[in-house]
């Protein structure tokens, strides 16, 4: 399950973080998971809750903002919604879609104390 490593480097940048920035606490973890990331979030709410004991965001909440997929159209010129990686455009029906968005994992907020 790669949801414990990823799950393990956040908390350790988390804390890292904190700790540089003379904190105390983390008080929450907003996280941002694209659609087609191919990260579960409930494992990854599942490794949070089973490592972060002992560490100065044990009382951390995680909040996980899903992010969905996105691509550019190259012949429409045109953002469009995507649902997989290889999607065709809904607008034109081509196969020229560039992925812009959603198959990313980022932290987007950290609330220490």
């Amino acid at each position: 399950m790669h949801e414990m490593s990823l799950m393990e480097s956040v908390l350790e940048i988390a804390c890292e973080t904190a700790l540089k920035n003379g904190a105390v606490r983390v008080k929450s973890i907003r996280l941002d998971i694209g659609m087609l990331s191919h990260v579960d979030p409930e494992a990854l709410m599942f490794c949070y809750d089973a490592i972060r004991n002992g560490s100065i965001a044990e009382e951390a909440e995680l909040e996980i903002n899903r992010v969905p997929g996105m691509g550019w159209c190259i012949d429409c010129a045109k953002t469009v919604p995507i649902t997989a990686r290889f999607d065709l455009c809904p607008e034109c029906s081509n196969a020229h879609v560039e992925m812009t968005a959603g198959d990313d994992m980022k932290i987007r907020e950290l609330e220490v104390i």
